[in-house]
C-alpha cells in the first residue's frame, strides 16, 4: 500500500493507495480500444427494424406507413428527462410499420419502426 500527499482547491489530503494488479503500460495487450455502439438494425429478409436509442416518451412521429424516407430524416421524437431526442432514419426505405404512437413509453432498444 502506498501513501500519497494529495491537494485539492489548496487543502492537503492523505490518500491511502492499495495496488490490486500490476499492467506494463508499453505491453499491447493493455491497450483497448472503446468504440462507440451504434444502434443495432436487425435485418430480416428486406425489413430493417429502427429501435429507440433511449427510454422515454414518443411526444411525435412524424411519418406513417408507405412514407418514403431518406437516410437521416427525423422518424418520431422521444422526451426523455425533458429533452426532446429525434429518431432519424438510418437508411433509405419505405417505412413498413409504426410500432408506437404518440403518447406511448418507449424502452431502449425497443423496436419503434420497421423501413423495408
Amino acid at each position: 500500500m502506498k501513501i500519497y500527499k494529495i491537494k485539492v482547491n489548496g487543502k492537503s489530503y492523505k490518500v491511502e493507495v492499495e495496488s490490486v494488479e500490476e499492467v506494463k503500460s508499453d505491453s499491447p495487450a493493455t491497450i483497448t480500444e472503446t468504440k462507440k455502439e451504434e444502434p443495432k438494425r436487425v435485418s430480416s429478409g428486406n425489413v430493417n427494424e429502427v429501435p429507440s436509442p433511449i427510454q422515454g416518451s414518443v411526444t411525435d412521429v412524424k411519418v406513417k406507413v408507405g412514407d418514403v424516407v431518406k437516410k437521416g430524416q427525423t422518424l418520431l421524437i422521444i422526451e426523455a428527462m425533458k429533452l426532446e431526442n429525434e429518431v432519424v432514419s438510418p437508411f433509405d426505405g419505405e417505412v413498413a410499420e409504426v410500432l408506437v404512437s404518440k403518447g406511448q413509453n418507449v424502452t431502449a432498444k425497443e423496436v419503434v419502426i420497421t423501413i423495408k
